[in-house]
């Protein structure tokens, strides 16, 4: 093993320089080898700065502060290469106990954002709506997914805030629709313009995904292409279809 200069003369490298050269032959000879360990250890500085110390002039020993610095500087970058694997472990134990509690809201009705509902083969799609203002009638209307318009209906009358929408799966004449999604536009007249507001759909949950979207906890639902995190559940609710007025 090449020594260590302590005095920085010699070579023309500091006593950091060199153990940062030491390092990256080291590293090398690892990779070579395929140990399959790519990375200076406390264990290994510690080697270094003995074989460092042991080879330094004695007329010109390396300077107490120096050395007391960079050894500082060695721990503090062992100390969070330790503290990141401790966050990662406290992650992994954070997605658990939320993966395990998703795992209740599989076979149950939660409210995500977007206007699309899942329709069965009975009842209807429900959802919710969020007013900026009181309005003096709230429109609702009822779409396919080819965008054709199926039914339209009044909620009458609403003050601001969340208030639950619900179709009972009929079109204007009064037939049953078949199953599938259906999107619901709610509207109303805010200084004299017509103005559609987001709304939120109830949806059932599939299933629950673990390990997977990043650490996030994700959810299969019914009539989503692709899986929702558990983040953007809204609420845990019942998309069962009451009464509902009629336009």
């Amino acid at each position: 093993m090449a020594g260590i200069d302590g005095t920085g003369s010699s070579n023309g490298l500091s006593y950091i320089d060199q153990l940062k050269a030491q390092q990256e032959k080291k590293l090398q000879e690892r990779q070579d080898s395929t140990t399959g360990k790519q990375a200076l250890e406390q264990e290994d500085f510690l080697k270094l700065l003995t074989k460092q110390l042991s080879q330094q002039d004695p007329s010109k020993p390396v300077d107490n502060d120096k050395m007391i610095s960079q050894m500082a500087s060695f721990a503090t970058v062992d100390g969070i290469g330790k503290m990141n694997k401790q966050f990662d472990t406290f992650n992994e134990s954070i997605t658990s106990n939320q993966a395990l509690q998703a795992s209740s809201l599989v076979g149950r009705d939660v409210l995500v954002p977007g206007s699309t509902g899942v329709k069965g083969e009975t009842g209807g799609v429900a959802g919710m709506v969020k007013l900026p203002q009181a309005l003096d009638n709230v429109s609702v209307r009822v779409e396919n997914e080819q965008g054709q318009l199926l039914r339209t209906f009044s909620m009458g009358a609403k003050p601001p805030g969340d208030h639950r929408v619900e179709w009972d799966g009929l079109d204007d004449n009064g037939n049953a629709m078949p199953e599938g999604t259906y999107k619901l536009k709610v509207s109303g007249m805010v200084d004299g313009k017509t103005q559609e507001f987001d709304v939120s759909t109830y949806a059932n949950v599939n299933s629950v995904l673990l390990g997977n979207g990043g650490g996030n906890v994700m959810l299969n639902i019914a009539g989503f292409s692709s899986p929702l995190k558990l983040a953007e559940v809204l609420e845990v609710g019942n998309a069962d279809v009451g009464n509902v007025t009629r336009g």
